[in-house]
């Protein structure tokens, strides 16, 4: 069996959570936007201090997902007033959910998909949405595929651009 392991960031992780951040983000979004734009995300998202400030709200998590002791990906959730949209005391958010290439196809975004579902269980939330750009066909499969439905969409602005993002939820039992 595959080891897999997940857990939880704490400050000290910073530097690799910045690391990694960059390079998913830069190796899913890269091919589809400008360098400029890219750059300009990249450096407002996940400058340290940003970085520091999300891993310092208690309303935000972070989770490292490992396969076979070598990090594979990550994922960022929040509740109350860290979710990105307005939403009501029941709602998780899965802000971030990625795993690095040479990881992808083995199932682990399914694993952390799990883990959020997880802690919104453990929180006694009902609802668990995120925000998916129009444009990540295999994003909006996967989530589809795991029982996300549209229920709106909201703007995401990379660099200067303005972009569209589905806002997809899933309610749970």
């Amino acid at each position: 069996m595959t080891s897999i392991n997940i857990r939880k960031c704490s400050m000290e992780d910073l530097p690799i959570l910045q690391e990694v951040s960059i390079e998913t983000f830069s190796d899913t979004f890269k091919d589809q936007n400008s360098p400029e734009n890219m750059k300009a995300y990249l450096e407002k998202a996940y400058n340290t201090k940003k970085l520091d400030m999300e891993l310092s709200n208690t309303s935000s998590q972070f989770f490292f997902i490992y396969l076979k002791e070598e990090l594979a990906g990550y994922l960022k959730v929040n509740t109350d007033d860290a979710q990105s949209e307005e939403m009501d005391d029941e709602s998780l958010e899965i802000e971030r959910i990625y795993v690095r290439s040479k990881f992808q196809k083995q199932g682990l975004g399914k694993f952390l998909m799990n883990k959020a579902i997880e802690i919104a269980a453990e929180l006694n939330k009902k609802v668990i949405w995120l925000g998916v750009w129009e444009k990540n066909q295999n994003a909006i499969a996967f989530y589809s595929k795991n029982g996300f439905v549209k229920t709106g969409a909201h703007s995401f602005y990379m660099g200067d651009e303005e972009q569209v993002d589905y806002i997809l939820a899933k309610t749970l039992e």
